[in-house]
């Protein structure tokens, strides 16, 4: 691996749900942080999918967060690890990219389960720490650090911004640096 690029990821949003989110520890700061994700994702053309977890139930994506990527791919699931789902693989896999960074709720549970299905399919997996939660911060904690164990990258927001970006003083740069500051 030699770090993230632009070109060859894609952002994986596992369920930060109406229903759900506001349960989450700290969840200000992780849907702040996913949505720093989203913006970035539309300034350097990354996809973005959304997964939402029976979504009668739990409700859908929070409208801010979709409304930051209005052609997202919406996923809806009822297994826990999104790749155990019919259609899932093929979705991540038309995509082609190589790269696939995770970020979302919870994090001891369907990220976990999620990001290990997609490394096990042979992706470079990464997980965006400050913007994964948990309802509970032993789960979050412990849900991050099993993922590190798992092979997954653990990573955050910023790094990912400022991986994507490559370099200073271009118009990019300049777009994303202002997501940050």
């Amino acid at each position: 691996m030699s770090g993230l690029e632009a070109g060859a990821s894609v952002l994986v949003v596992v369920d930060l749900q109406e229903k759900l989110v506001p349960a989450i520890d700290d969840n200000t700061s992780v849907t702040d942080r996913a949505a720093v994700l989203l913006k970035a994702a539309s300034i350097v053309s990354v996809p973005v999918v959304f997964t939402e977890h029976f979504p009668a139930k739990i409700g859908p994506t929070l409208p801010a967060l979709a409304g930051l990527a209005p052609g997202a791919t919406v996923f809806h699931k009822e297994h826990f690890d999104a790749c155990d789902e019919p259609g899932f693989a093929n979705i991540i896999g038309g995509i082609g990219r190589r790269q696939v960074i995770v970020c979302g709720t919870e994090a001891h549970i369907c990220v976990l389960q999620t990001a290990i299905g997609l490394n096990d399919l042979g992706y470079e997996t990464y997980c965006v720490d400050d913007a994964t939660g948990s309802r509970k911060a032993r789960d979050q904690r412990a849900g991050l650090n099993r993922l590190t164990l798992e092979g997954i990258m653990p990573v955050t927001s910023e790094m990912v911004v400022f991986e994507w970006a490559r370099r200073g003083g271009t118009d990019t740069f300049k777009a994303l640096h202002g997501l940050i500051k």
